[in-house]
């Protein structure tokens, strides 16, 4: 399923960020282990460029492959002029043993800031990583008797849904999972190239953009402000569940929402 319209953000977060989100989980503790990895690729994630792709070659590295074990989870990096590590979500799934020999990204590309330098690098080049994953990841276990689950990712958010998916999250016959996928436009959407695969593994697509142009057929406005308060059905709170991630206010008030028609929070998950 590849959108067009008519011709014509990396899941990031600093120690500082984190903390701000305090209510829903401690920052993740700054590595006391650093390690290098050479890049395997680096592209455009998204027509604009908003977006890239980063992908770092771990064919060396089981140990650290092997720390991927959830969906959802950081690799801390410490890239130069930052004074700080930043956590990068990763976007493909948690390894099977001896399968696997990479970590993918979803790199947003802002000017100036640490994250951005990561985009300009080639295959070869060394960044510093973390000895291990950090996070716990999407609880998933927490909503695994759910028979509906929406999903909600704004931006770079889409990153760690990815690995959620494609990690098999969905295909259970028994469970009717949901996506709402808000994006600006749809030069601002990443991985449009594998929304068939994502369909026929059983999850529904909702796109919603809010800056459409004249063509776009779709949910127009904010996940949370328009697409979600029009197609939410909260028939039975006890067989729903939630996952999250993205901009604060969206989680902010579609979790105020949920929980307002009776989701119990506990079933509404975040990976941070």
């Amino acid at each position: 399923m590849l959108l067009r319209s008519a011709p014509r953000r990396l899941h990031h977060l600093r120690p500082h960020h984190l903390s701000t989100a305090a209510a829903l989980a401690a920052a993740p503790p700054t590595p006391t282990e650093w390690t290098t990895a050479p890049v395997a690729s680096v592209g455009a994630a998204t027509a604009d460029a908003s977006l890239f792709h980063v992908s770092l070659d771990l064919s060396s590295r089981a140990d650290l492959l092997s720390s991927h074990v959830a969906a959802g989870q950081f690799l801390p990096f410490r890239l130069p002029a930052a004074p700080y590590p930043i956590f990068l979500a990763i976007s493909s799934s948690p390894p099977a043993p001896g399968l696997a020999t990479s970590f993918d990204f979803l790199v947003k590309r802002l000017p100036g800031t640490p994250s951005a330098c990561l985009c300009d690098l080639r295959p070869g080049d060394l960044v510093h990583v973390g000895g291990s994953v950090v996070g716990r990841g999407f609880e998933v276990g927490r909503i695994a008797d759910a028979r509906d689950v929406l999903v909600f990712a704004t931006g770079s958010g889409i990153s760690p849904i990815r690995s959620l998916i494609e990690s098999g999250f969905g295909k259970n016959e028994n469970i009717d999972v949901k996506l709402f996928y808000g994006v600006r436009n749809l030069q601002r959407m990443a991985y449009q190239e594998r929304f068939t695969n994502w369909e026929s593994s059983g999850i529904k697509i909702i796109p919603v953009l809010s800056r459409p142009d004249d063509q776009w057929t779709g949910e127009r406005g904010y996940v949370q402000q328009n697409a979600f308060s029009r197609m939410k059905k909260v028939v039975n709170p006890s067989s729903m569940g939630a996952i999250l991630c993205g901009h604060k206010q969206m989680s902010e008030e579609i979790t105020r929402a949920l929980v307002a028609d009776g989701v119990p929070k506990d079933r509404i998950l975040t990976n941070f």
